[in-house]
This record gives C-alpha cells, structure tokens and sequence, in this order.
C-alpha cells in the first residue's frame, strides 16, 4: 500500500527584511523580517548603541525592551501587537526578576503568550538573556 502525503506549498509574495544598523557588529541574521502580515523578530539581546552590555540583569532586560521596541516602531507596531514573545536566560536565579520587570514592560494586561527558557549560553558569555517575538501588522 502506497500512501501519498499531500503538502501545501506556501508562496510568499514579498519579504521585508530589518536589517542590523551598519557598522553594528552581528551574526548574519536579520533583526526582523515581515511577510503576509506578520513581523518575525529575532532573538534581541540586550547590548547598547555602542555595542557593549550593561553587567546586570536588570539593565540588560531594559535594554532588551527598549531594543524590541525600536525595532517595532520601524514597522509601525507596538508591544500591544506582540502575539508570542519567547525570553532565552542563562541564569535560573533571574526568572522571578524577570516576572517582576516584564509586567510593568509589556503590560498592562492582557500580555502576550509567552515561553521562558533557561539555556545554557547566548552567543556573548556576557548576555544574561534575550527575547524572540511573533507580532501581528497592524
């Protein structure tokens, strides 16, 4: 017995692609890219306009909203439209800091889904964290 598997094939008409600031030292990835009415952002950490990282939690997760919110504002959304957000930490022991901060961040209710992971690195041994999201184009 043959059975077949039938797959949907998706064309995707156009692409928009948010791309690093130049001179901006990162991997080959795009910050955003935009299609079929979502915004797809890449895991953001937390480094400053110069490139470094403040040495604590608390700052770093400031800076990680502040960098998803520019990133946002180029694509005419706010955290409103945040449909699943998905924060990466390497450090257990900053979960509930964590919790603390992001109700004031991304509220007020109702927030968006959300999926925390505890990892064992980021790319820079410094990062503490970064967070991923799924937003929907207003």
């Amino acid at each position: 017995m043959t059975i077949l598997l039938q797959v949907r094939r998706i064309v995707v008409h156009a692409i928009k692609y948010y791309l690093p600031p130049a001179g901006l030292k990162t991997p080959p990835l795009s910050f955003a890219t935009e299609a079929d009415g979502f915004l797809f952002v890449s895991g953001i950490p937390g480094f400053m306009e110069d490139g470094t990282l403040e040495p604590n939690f608390a700052e770093q997760f400031h800076r990680v909203v502040s960098n998803i919110r520019d990133i946002l504002r180029q694509a005419g959304c706010e955290f409103k439209d945040i449909l699943k957000l998905t924060v990466f930490l390497t450090r257990p022991g900053d979960i509930e800091e964590m919790n603390r901060l992001y109700g004031p961040a991304f509220g007020p209710a109702p927030y968006p889904a959300r999926t925390t992971l505890v990892v064992q690195a980021l790319p820079t041994p410094e990062m503490l964290l970064e967070a991923e999201c799924i937003v929907l184009l207003p």
